[in-house]
């Protein structure tokens, strides 16, 4: 478990071990966790089901058994719990294991004739649990196994309305579904599982929904079920609204299942979120916004204070609705333990997972009583905190924040009489942000522990510093967070002299991606000596292509047909596909077709003359490839040098080890080369990587350009 690493390189953060979420029992003295390993030697994941003794904070092997998969406890005394197994032929066994008798008292306690997940147990009476976990649907309503659905002789699809695609899959008939039953204790001590219940049948509802819900979709308790769920009445790509639904139970072996019961927001037309009962289950709580359209509108809390009425408390309310808390919580998913201390989950820059109890006085002090870190705070990864810090400097409109806020990383073995090149990471979203945490797909200690210093802005649009701060950005991509960028540069070149700004490289994937090609167009882009393009947008009408249209229809002001903003429309029945675009809309003053040409990368083609990197993987359905591959045409055209790395079995994010693997090696051996550091790998070692080249490493043919009439490319 422990792993030892004198440089933190690509290979290190791939190879170490992922820990899941911890999972502590009531009295907080033993944590169930799940990691996985993947090793590039034998070119295999490894999963291991793992207990750490908080009292002595040894980790204990339970299985190292494929497809074993989130723990629940069932009781401390004795100690039980059940876990999840995915067996052969896409079946699920539902398994319950005496944790002190070990791996050799598992059995089966329920089999699932299809792949299940987001298991959830809650204690009813004596040797009695409610089961609750997340499984597809066939139309009529029976468990779906993708092994035995009917094979057709064609392969086309016809769609009449949206979706036709969402993140990376086409859209088929099956749909996400709650199933719930009983565990019951028999007369021999073991526990058998009733048969699951599609709780969802016949209501036209898909909860959890795709394409990241799970266990945070939908919750279990004793008085029934409680979820979210997209809006029925409404279609899903053209609007974020997700209702609040419960399904009441006297009993969970019952033969039917009662209607679900819509909880009614008035005035919120957004996504409701992260439903959770109480410990006894007469209670309940959920996050909800106020836009339509609009999915990083501030979540607000709720309350429903007896689950038996229909009464719902808005918590921390004002008049106009907005609330009085001026945060955006993304969860409610605290685990309270039985002396009332809370077990936390989390990570840092430089740590992957660490395990916390935390206590609190009726004063609001916290303190910590235990914590467990992985890597011993980055020391086994050869880590340290640090090399971790932050920076503020002004902001491009001072009448919403005066400042903006950058984290700063630096080689383990920074020396201040050294002077290093600058390496600029944009985030995606565009409302998301950089955060104190672990990343696998984008880690600012990977390029600092190349030679760089990282800096990693959040400028306008980034949330969690105030929701002014985070709609600022509306029909504003490339004005206010693109001046706040200039001002990052303009900061660290005035005030850290141990960069070197001279040899600056920026990186950034999604908005991040579509800021580069936007840096590429503009004053900023001369200043850097290489960008790289992830998943970026090109042009801002290829967002039409993208699968949640809702998403650029708001942020960008409304639909880019549209001469007058969506608050002046008058013709509401043409304008009800996309009411959620229209929603609690500002008159800006111009139209939404204005915003989205102002707005778009593809107007400043003239000026593209940085060498770039463009990164785009062909399941990528939120940003069709058809983006990158535009990018790298106009810079290829252009005579800009320029690289294209494609993976046709990834979507929006490079997820698989081998792969990753290999984005990490041609991305630093880019940015190196541009900066005069040594090259990461040697290329031959990126062809045994397994990608292929085409071509060599010369510059467009400038004769193409001026046969097609383009002129000659500036160089």
């Amino acid at each position: 478990m422990t792993i030892r690493a004198t440089m933190f390189t690509p290979q290190v953060l791939l190879s170490a071990p992922r820990r899941s979420a911890g999972v502590p029992n009531a009295t907080g003295t033993h944590v169930l966790y799940t990691t996985s390993t993947y090793s590039f030697e034998t070119h295999k994941k490894t999963t291991e089901l793992r207990c750490l003794d908080v009292s002595t904070n040894e980790s204990t092997l339970i299985t190292d058994e494929d497809g074993i998969s989130e723990p629940v406890w069932l009781s401390d005394d004795p100690a039980l719990f059940a876990v999840l197994r995915s067996g052969k032929a896409s079946t699920t066994d539902v398994l319950v294991v005496n944790l002190i008798e070990g791996w050799d008292s598992a059995y089966v306690a329920g089999h699932i004739a299809a792949p299940a997940s987001s298991l959830k147990i809650k204690a009813l009476d004596e040797g009695k649990y409610a089961v609750a976990l997340a499984a597809k649907a066939s139309p009529d309503g029976s468990l779906f196994n993708p092994e035995k659905a009917t094979k057709t002789q064609s392969t086309g699809r016809l769609y009449k309305q949206l979706f036709v695609r969402h993140w990376d899959e086409y859209a088929s008939k099956e749909r996400n579904a709650i199933w719930y039953g009983t565990l019951s204790q028999g007369q021999e001590g073991r526990y058998g599982m009733s048969g699951l219940r599609n709780s969802l049948k016949g209501t036209g509802l898909e909860s959890p929904i795709p394409p990241f819900g799970g266990a945070d979709h939908f919750d279990v308790g004793s008085s029934g079920i409680i979820f979210v769920a997209k809006d029925p009445q409404l279609n899903p790509a053209l609007n974020s609204k997700c209702n609040l639904y419960l399904i009441r139970l006297s009993s969970f072996d019952g033969d039917e299942t009662p209607k679900p019961y819509e909880y009614h927001l008035p005035g919120f037309h957004g996504a409701s979120a992260s439903p959770v009962f109480s410990p006894d289950g007469q209670k309940a709580a959920f996050l909800s916004m106020k836009t339509g359209g609009y999915e990083s509108d501030k979540n607000q809390i709720f309350v429903i204070p007896e689950v038996r009425k229909n009464h719902v408390v808005h918590m921390m309310s004002n008049k106009d609705g907005s609330g009085t808390w001026d945060r955006s919580p993304q969860a409610i998913d605290i685990t309270v333990l039985k002396d009332n201390s809370i077990f936390v989950t989390g990570s840092t820059l430089v740590e992957y997972s660490f395990y916390s109890i935390i206590s609190h006085s009726s004063t609001g002090t916290a303190t910590t009583k235990w914590t467990h870190s992985s890597s011993k705070d980055g020391s086994s990864l050869g880590l340290k905190p640090s090399q971790v810090s932050s920076i503020w400097f002004p902001a491009s409109d001072p009448s919403v924040n005066k400042e903006v806020h950058a984290w700063v990383t630096k080689p383990s073995n920074f020396s201040a009489s050294k002077k290093y090149p600058l390496a600029m990471l944009i985030h995606g979203g565009p409302q998301g942000s950089w955060a104190d945490s672990w990343s696998t797909r984008w880690n600012p200690a990977v390029f600092a522990e190349q030679g760089y210093i990282v800096v990693a802005p959040n400028p306008t649009g980034s949330t969690g510093y105030g929701q002014a701060f985070t709609d600022a950005i509306r029909r504003d991509w490339g004005g206010a967070p693109y001046q706040d960028i200039v001002n990052c540069f303009e900061h660290v070149s005035k005030h850290m002299p141990e960069v070197e700004v001279s040899r600056a490289v920026m990186l950034g994937a999604s908005y991040g991606g579509y800021m580069a090609n936007w840096i590429q167009g503009h004053d900023l882009g001369r200043k850097f000596a290489a960008l790289v393009c992830h998943d970026g947008i090109f042009s801002t009408t290829g967002l039409l292509a993208t699968e949640e249209l809702y998403f650029p229809f708001y942020d960008l002001g409304g639909t880019p047909w549209s001469a007058l903003p969506d608050a002046q429309r008058s013709d509401r029945k043409y304008d009800t596909p996309i009411r959620a675009a229209a929603l609690a809309q500002e008159t800006f003053g111009q139209s939404s077709m204005e915003a989205w040409a102002r707005n778009d990368p593809s107007r400043f083609l003239d000026q593209w003359q940085t060498p770039q990197l463009v990164i785009h993987s062909s399941k990528d359905y939120r940003l069709p490839i058809s983006e990158g591959l535009a990018a790298f045409n106009v810079l290829q055209a252009r005579g800009v040098e320029s690289q294209f790395l494609t993976f046709p079995d990834e979507n929006h994010w490079v997820l698989k080890p081998e792969n990753s693997l290999l984005w990490h090696k041609v991305v630093l051996n880019w940015i190196n080369r541009f900066v005069g550091l040594p090259a990461f790998a040697a290329e031959d070692d990126e062809e045994g990587g397994g990608v292929e080249f085409f071509g060599g490493e010369r510059k467009a043919e400038k004769e193409v350009v001026d046969m097609v009439g383009m002129g000659k490319p500036e160089t």
